[in-house]
């Protein structure tokens, strides 16, 4: 018997409505809380309307706009990183050799620690007087230095602890899409006298482009929600040196208690991140989102 042509739709269509829903419902909340005065703790009802005052007061923060910067720069500095050495990690364990399934497995852990820990641990490791950091470089008689208090080098501090924890997401990816690499194709280039370079950037890497840019589309995202290892490292100092825009939102909605300006925030790094992540998919999708 022939299946008829529908039948996908109504297996999949309560799963669509139900992703849809989850989707849909908090973005159009947070457009709506974004219209309205409202004070936690108190009715809706007696939420004010307020109209697109709130959007208008949060695209002329001159903060705003400095913590949007900050989380571009962090992004796009975390991500690159991350990219580079997880690529290379899975090009370099490609092969199997003593050690390497203990290694893949202690490489992977830092992903699992709750990011909260992961902000302790760092807070820790850059202590200014205690931190192993100035005790290795006490040991090579160069002096103390304060990594949470300058903004440069905090700045370094939360990037150093996004790398090491999300590099093994990148090197698991990498590790799954070189394994399904065609090896016809590469022992063929081989005989062709394809050198490793050759084979690296020109095979190997065009064949998994489209799980490199899905893997980019997703730490982009990430990247862009990145809030708790901040908050315990450095909460946005010294200064706001190191306030990226989420932690900026929490700011503005916990602490100022300006829950509508919060929201329209929300809505604008939410159209950030749709553009960014459009942008990683036209790189190379498999499903030829370009047509």
């Amino acid at each position: 018997m022939r299946t008829p042509s529908w039948a996908p739709v109504l297996y999949l269509g309560p799963a669509v409505v139900v992703m849809a829903a989850a989707c849909l419902y908090p973005v159009i909340s947070a457009f709506q809380l974004g219209l309205h005065d409202w004070s936690m703790g108190t009715p809706w009802s007696e939420a004010r309307w307020t109209g697109l005052d709130n959007f208008v007061s949060a695209f002329s923060n001159a903060r705003v706009w400095s913590s949007l910067w900050t989380t571009l720069l962090f992004a796009a500095v975390c991500v690159s990183a991350e990219m580079a050495l997880g690529i290379a990690l899975a090009l370099a364990l490609e092969r199997p050799v003593r050690g390497t399934a203990v290694f893949r497995t202690l490489f992977i852990l830092p992903m699992m620690i709750a990011p909260v820990a992961v902000g302790l641990v760092w807070r820790y490791i850059f202590d200014a007087q205690f931190g192993p950091v100035n005790a290795a470089l006490a040991l090579l008689r160069i002096a103390p230095v304060a990594w949470l208090a300058e903004p440069a080098l905090a700045f370094i501090a939360i990037v150093v602890a996004d790398i090491w924890q999300w590099t093994p997401f990148v090197f698991i990816m990498m590790v799954a899409a070189v394994a399904n690499v065609d090896a016809a194709v590469i022992e063929a280039a081989r005989l062709d006298g394809a050198r490793w370079w050759q084979l690296t950037f020109r095979v190997k890497l065009p064949m998994i482009s489209h799980v490199i840019a899905i893997t980019l589309m997703m730490r982009l995202i990430d990247a862009f929600r990145v809030l708790e290892v901040v908050y315990v490292l450095t909460f946005g100092g010294p200064g706001d040196s190191t306030e990226i825009l989420a932690l900026h939102i929490y700011k503005t909605a916990f602490v100022g208690q300006q829950l509508g300006v919060a929201a329209a925030i929300s809505v604008l790094l939410l159209v950030v991140v749709a553009v960014l992540s459009w942008g990683a998919l036209r790189l190379s999708n498999p499903l030829k989102a370009d047509r």
